[in-house]
């Protein structure tokens, strides 16, 4: 491993696959949405991260109204709100958020508040005060909507934060917001983020004498 030391002023948290490990949940409803549409699972399954439903359904269906995809969206997240069944932190994250408890911090999620609270809570994770859900936003990660207005509700402009992401389309919000990113888990490994690691328990919060934070990362 090596140790690599990242400071900013605020970080910006992306939540399935970040802080929470979802993946149980999130198969279970997008093999049915697949199939039921005649895709191929596992194909779908390669593009659900990160994304919106909606936006998801707009890449697997390109030709379909959008007006569909938010209804079947509509759908996808009341499944998903009603089933925490397999939901856990994702290894260290309950050390992490007890570390940053008091330091400047929002959730960034593409899940709606609903969503949100049900997770965080299945995980027994404190939820941040300040967060912005796919309510708040026009636009799905890829786009750095959120993670831009995440800063501004901090009070810190981008090369201020870091974001910690696990997907694509997270990796590259954070990037288009102008960012350091944290990769974490798998997904983010071939991603070329800042810093990656397999989990939270490879990162040591300190915070910093001047107001700002330091991220010890002893990176896989």
């Amino acid at each position: 491993m090596s140790a690599t030391v990242l400071t900013a002023s605020a970080l910006l948290l992306d939540m399935d696959g970040t802080l929470v490990n979802s993946d149980a949940v999130v198969e279970r409803c997008w093999r049915r949405w697949a199939l039921k549409h005649g895709l191929d699972p596992e194909a779908a399954l390669k593009v659900v991260h990160g994304r919106q439903g909606y936006a998801t359904m707009a890449v697997l269906l390109p030709d379909r109204p959008v007006e569909e995809n938010y209804a079947d969206n509509r759908v996808m997240l009341a499944e998903e709100t009603a089933d925490v069944d397999g939901v856990v932190p994702i290894g260290g994250a309950p050390a992490f958020m007890a570390a940053i408890a008091d330091l400047p911090h929002a959730l960034v999620t593409s899940a709606d508040s609903a969503l949100a609270t049900a997770r965080m809570g299945a995980a027994a994770l404190p939820m941040p005060a300040v967060r912005v859900t796919a309510e708040q936003v026009g636009a799905s990660k890829p786009d750095p909507e959120g993670f831009l207005k995440g800063a501004a509700e901090l009070g810190f402009g981008a090369a201020d934060c870091v974001v910690f992401e696990d997907s694509e389309a997270g990796i590259a919000a954070g990037r288009a917001a102008g960012m350091r990113v944290v990769g974490v888990g798998p997904r983010a490994a071939a991603l070329s983020p800042d810093a990656h690691v397999e989990d939270l328990t490879q990162i040591r919060v300190e915070a910093a004498e001047d107001g700002t934070i330091r991220l010890h990362i002893d990176e896989a």
